[in-house]
């Protein structure tokens, strides 16, 4: 067959081992770890289903090698422990058996020991080792390896690669980015040594060199080995890409495939993990400048879900490969996809943070658009009923098409009716923020999958009581939305005030200066927007912080763009009245003064259709409300709901 992206579908050999394509599945951190390290059943499920979608390798991520120094909620893999190596077997056979390459990432975080503990505060009964003594920016003391220290570590790296081996991985990827150990030796910001280990390039690669001289002996000629470099550190003080090139020159002779990443841990979480605010593939410069100094195979990373992009990196010469670990978490048969020629089903990542930060709060993953995420282990295929019934979905928002789409797949007669004449709902909005682009291309994949999965679509059809009794469905998925809570202050006649959806789907055009009342995500993000178009902006909120419903991984990267925006920020501000001037806030005191601007935008929150819910209640046997229609949430919650509404009927 002819392919449509020929070059992602290539093989490409590695060492002893030809991949099956040139998707590889990064590593991304597990769910339920056991307080020995031992993955359990949902951490095989979770890998299993990235191998099942496709792709070329799946990498296990992180193995701390030395436990005795590092000090982490992460896997580990020893004899030891009764039964580990057999979960550790289970796992590779469970990746294998589809088809892909079991490869797992030998780690170690050196400074930031303790990186992924829930209870933030037992980090601090940790000792920090690092390459010197000093202080990490958050306070916490590093004390330097001691030689001793560093041949155990160098002897533990290839300890854990042989039973990786022989457990049944047939690949290990040696982390040496990201600010963790091995990083740190290599970053003249982070080594300080005088001894062999620091000082100029040759003393600072000594520490990976022997780490790698180590693994090699452990696994033997051919089989093979990835190195994960950051290709600049992108901090001043740190190495850039030049350096970066270097090191990669240097070490390339012990490896077989060079990944390249980029940034480092404490100070560019945002560059290593691209956010929104960053274009698609902007890590993917370092990939393309280090393969002109390498002669193996280079991987390329960071932030790429878009099949068209990623074709054109590898048939540029920029890359080889590439990688991908929250577009696989959005769509895990993205490889599959691709190699049957159905990239326009490929529902692409949101890079919302939503998957990082429950990991953080909770231990578990979660994907914004992807219900299935961190509980495969209870099924990874939508059963067919055994009955296809007659289902009424109300609402062409993301829940409304989720649910449609699940009961579709499931062989069931849906009739899906959107009151608007576009389907998508509160994505639609998304068109408006170039760098909220992706959730509108949400909208418009869902609506692709829908036409291909037979839905009934129905635009401009207000569905009430009277209607779906025509319908005679057997269930009915209510997921209607919600609607913009109105300006709920007194407006002095001239002045100008707009709603978020006057703003992006009514053709409201503000002034020079606006004053965004509501602090939250949504208004955060109108005000930097309106900024990126020319406006100067001011944020109204009256609680006393901004972006209190943003996830814990995407708030301190909104707030820094709000301060990089130059946005007059007031806390702590209640709306009083709009003037022709601008708005009327108190403080807490209740002392008024005028945040002035010549459009006041309204972003306080939305508001349930709850009347339109409740109509539909006794509309059909099964009736189900999921999404805003139950109460104002989250796109993740939206998705869990409908997807798991179509799965009951």
């Amino acid at each position: 067959m002819k392919r449509d992206y020929p070059h992602l579908c290539a093989p490409l050999t590695v060492g002893r081992l030809t991949l099956r394509n040139r998707m590889l599945s990064a590593p991304m951190g597990a769910t339920d770890i056991t307080a020995e390290g031992t993955p359990g059943p949902r951490t095989q499920g979770f890998y299993e289903l990235r191998a099942k979608g496709g792709a070329a390798v799946v990498t296990v991520s992180e193995l701390v090698v030395h436990p005795e120094t590092d000090g982490s909620q992460m896997l580990r893999l020893s004899l030891k422990t009764p039964g580990q190596l057999g979960a550790f077997t289970y796992l590779a056979d469970a990746i294998r058996r589809h088809g892909a390459v079991a490869s797992i990432e030998l780690s170690h975080s050196g400074q930031y020991a303790g990186t992924y503990m829930v209870d933030k505060e037992k980090k601090g009964d940790l000792c920090q080792w690092g390459p010197s003594d000093g202080v990490r920016p958050d306070g916490m003391p590093v004390r330097a390896l001691s030689h001793e220290q560093i041949a155990s570590i160098v002897a533990a790296y290839g300890e854990a690669a042989a039973l990786a081996k022989r457990a049944g991985f047939q690949m290990v990827m040696v982390h040496a980015g990201h600010g963790w150990l091995i990083n740190q030796f290599l970053s003249p910001y982070f080594n300080k040594r005088e001894d062999e280990y620091g000082g100029p390039l040759e003393n600072r690669i000594r520490f990976a060199r022997e780490v790698l001289a180590s693994v090699r002996s452990a696994v033997g000629p051919g089989f093979p080995i990835e190195l994960r470099i950051s290709g600049a550190e992108l901090f001043e003080g740190g190495y850039d890409v030049a350096e970066g090139a270097r090191i990669a020159h240097a070490l390339e002779d012990l490896v077989d495939l060079m990944h390249v990443s980029a940034g480092s841990y404490q100070f560019g979480f945002s560059v290593t993990h691209p956010s929104t605010f960053r274009d698609h593939g902007c890590n993917v410069h370092l990939a393309a400048e280090i393969k002109k100094h390498v002669s193996i195979p280079v991987v390329a990373i960071g932030g790429l879900s878009d099949p068209a992009q990623m074709e054109e990196i590898i048939a540029s010469g920029q890359a080889d490969a590439v990688a991908m670990a929250r577009g696989l978490l959005a769509d895990p048969e993205l490889p599959s996809k691709v190699m049957a020629n159905r990239g326009d089903d490929v529902v692409k990542c949101l890079r919302c943070y939503v998957c990082m930060a429950e990991r953080a709060v909770t231990q578990t993953r979660r994907c914004a658009v992807n219900p299935l995420i961190g509980r495969e282990f209870e099924g990874m295929d939508i059963a067919r009923s055994p009955r296809s019934r007659k289902v009424l979905v109300v609402g062409g928002g993301i829940a409304g098409m989720v649910a449609a789409a699940t009961a579709a797949r499931r062989g069931h007669d849906v009739v899906l009716c959107e009151r608007e004449g576009e389907l998508g709902g509160i994505l639609r909005t998304e068109a408006a923020l170039p760098f909220k682009r992706d959730m509108y291309e949400l909208g418009r994949t869902y609506a692709h999958l829908l036409d291909r999965l037979g839905v009934d679509v129905r635009l401009n059809t207000e569905v009430d009581a009277a209607f779906a009794e025509k319908i005679a469905p057997d269930a009915v998925i209510v997921a209607v939305g919600s609607a913009p809570i109105p300006m709920p202050l007194p407006v002095e006649e001239g002045a100008r005030v707009l709603s978020i959806d006057d703003l992006y789907l009514g053709g409201g055009q503000p002034g020079d200066e606006v004053v965004v009342l509501g602090g939250g995500l949504t208004g955060c993000e109108c005000a930097i927007n309106q900024v990126r178009l020319g406006r100067r902006a001011h944020i109204v909120e009256m609680r006393d912080g901004l972006a209190i419903d943003a996830n814990i991984r995407h708030r301190p990267i909104l707030l820094a763009e709000v301060e990089r925006a130059g946005i007059d920020v007031n806390l702590d501000a209640r709306g009083v009245r709009v003037e022709r001037g601008g708005l009327v806030v108190a403080d807490g005191e209740g002392k008024e003064h005028l945040v002035p601007g010549d459009t006041v935008i309204c972003a306080i929150g939305q508001r349930s259709r709850s009347d339109a819910a409740d109509a539909l209640r006794d509309a059909a046997p099964f009736v189900r409300v999921v999404g805003d229609a139950v109460r104002p949430s989250n796109i993740t919650t939206a998705v869990y709901e409908a997807y798991h509404a179509a799965l009951d009927i």
